[in-house]
């Protein structure tokens, strides 16, 4: 008798059971629109936006010096005495003792030795390594959701695994019942049975539960209530070709958002050091505007000005020495943290790689593995059936016959698995390597 017939001969519980616990219907979630949803909608990429924002801020900030500075101002003066000047024995007044001024006054850098382009690069710096930091949180949402969306995908196959278990065992003890009404073996046979059958389904639960906390799981990545049912579409093909180690690690070095961050950030310590040390040498400007005094004592009330001239700061009390020795110091330590998280990407991405390797073997081993216990399974019921073959002997070839297929399923998605954290260690795209980009 084939496996479906067994299936068929289950019990009219055992059918409901399985109905019950069978994934809702509806439309199914692809991997593509999950990732699309992570990685433009995410909590945490809409954080690193707004940190990109900041960072953008942050340029327009240091280009303000390059553009000119406009003052408007006005005032009203009150003075105790009024202004009087001595000429030999008279006294003149110059100003009247209550006189409204108002006027505007532009200023605008014309050169300071660097100070502000050195600022500014690294202010572009800066920015760049926030866009490395939003990369690599889009890249982390990613990897999240796509591991828990295989996880769905793998506690779904380990319920059908479960399922197939218990129709397995219900149709061995309807084979031993009608050998016992034979008389042709014990009672024990049939309590054998019934006892490997009632384990197996408590197995089938805690399948079952498996799959709805890895529902849950997926729902929170999507932002969307735990309990909203979700249908996984089945994957087809493969992001990752054959790469070797020495080509994902020099990938890995060039695009990994990680190194990519600390080599911005290096940079833009290099030009805050030369944005310091400008402050030693001095600023050329130009200034001009208007100013109107309400003065009957002058001849003209109004004024226009133009001026030219050179600031320079001799002596901060060795605030300016100090930043320079400051920031020298935190370059130094990004420099070394740079070599040390090198080696932290090229490990990663040895262990991503072997893990890959390693994990396509399994499969290989595993799905041998799977055909040998099937086959096992048919000559031990077709023992039992001749009356050759014991009642153990079947039931412990649906044990490993399960363990084949558990481990074969979970070598797979172990495979699957594999292939995104070497993609994300590498520092490529997850979504778009998914779309197929």
């Amino acid at each position: 008798m084939s496996n479906s017939s067994y299936r068929f001969a289950a019990p009219f519980g055992v059918i409901m059971l399985l109905m019950l616990l069978s994934p809702p219907a509806g439309d199914a979630l692809t991997l593509q629109e999950g990732l699309k949803i992570v990685t433009e909608n995410g909590r945490d990429v809409t954080i690193a936006r707004s940190d990109e924002e900041v960072a953008r801020g942050a340029v327009s900030l240091a280009r303000s010096p390059w553009l000119p500075k406009l003052d408007l101002y006005g005032r009203e003066t009150w003075l105790r005495y009024q202004p009087f000047a001595i000429f030999g024995p008279n006294r003149v007044p110059t100003s009247q003792d209550q006189f409204t001024t108002y006027g505007f006054q532009a200023t605008q850098l014309l050169y300071d030795f660097g100070k502000t382009s050195s600022s500014v690069s690294s202010a572009q710096y800066g920015l760049k390594a926030r866009e490395a930091g939003t990369y690599r949180t889009r890249n982390r949402a990613a990897l999240e959701f796509i591991s828990a969306y295989f996880d769905l995908l793998e506690a779904e196959e380990l319920l059908k695994v479960a399922q197939e278990e218990v129709t397995r065992y219900e149709a061995h003890r309807k084979d031993a019942e009608a050998r016992l009404k034979a008389g042709v073996v014990t009672r024990n046979e049939v309590l054998q049975t019934n006892v490997m059958l009632a384990d197996s389904k408590q197995r089938l639960l805690t399948a079952e539960n498996n799959r709805s906390l890895r529902v849950s799981k997926l729902n929170s990545t999507l932002m969307r209530p735990l309990n909203d049912p979700v249908r996984p579409a089945e994957i087809v093909g493969t992001p990752v070709e054959a790469v070797s180690l020495e080509r994902a690690w020099t990938e890995a070095e060039q695009a990994n958002p990680d190194l990519r961050d600390l080599d911005a950030r290096v940079r833009a310590k290099e030009e805050s050091v030369s944005a310091v040390r400008a402050e030693y040498l001095p600023a050329v400007y130009v200034s001009g505007g208007y100013e109107y005094n309400e003065n009957q004592y002058l001849v003209h009330q109004d004024n226009w000005a133009f001026i030219a001239g050179v600031n320079i700061n001799l002596s901060s009390g060795g605030a300016t020495s100090s930043r320079v020795s400051m920031t020298k110091g935190e370059l130094l330590s990004l420099r070394i943290s740079r070599d040390k998280l090198l080696d932290t990407v090229r490990l990663d991405v040895q262990s991503s790689w072997l893990d890959l390797q390693s994990s396509t073997l399994k499969v290989e081993v595993a799905t041998a593995a799977v055909a040998q216990a099937e086959e096992n399974l048919r000559l031990q019921r077709l023992r039992y059936k001749e009356g050759v073959g014991t009642s153990t002997d079947v039931l412990d070839a649906v044990t490993l016959m399960t363990t084949a297929e558990t481990n074969a399923w979970k070598a797979n998605f172990g495979v699957r698995r594999a292939e995104a954290a070497l993609l994300y260690t590498m520092g490529r795209d997850l979504a778009g390597a998914y779309n197929g980009k």
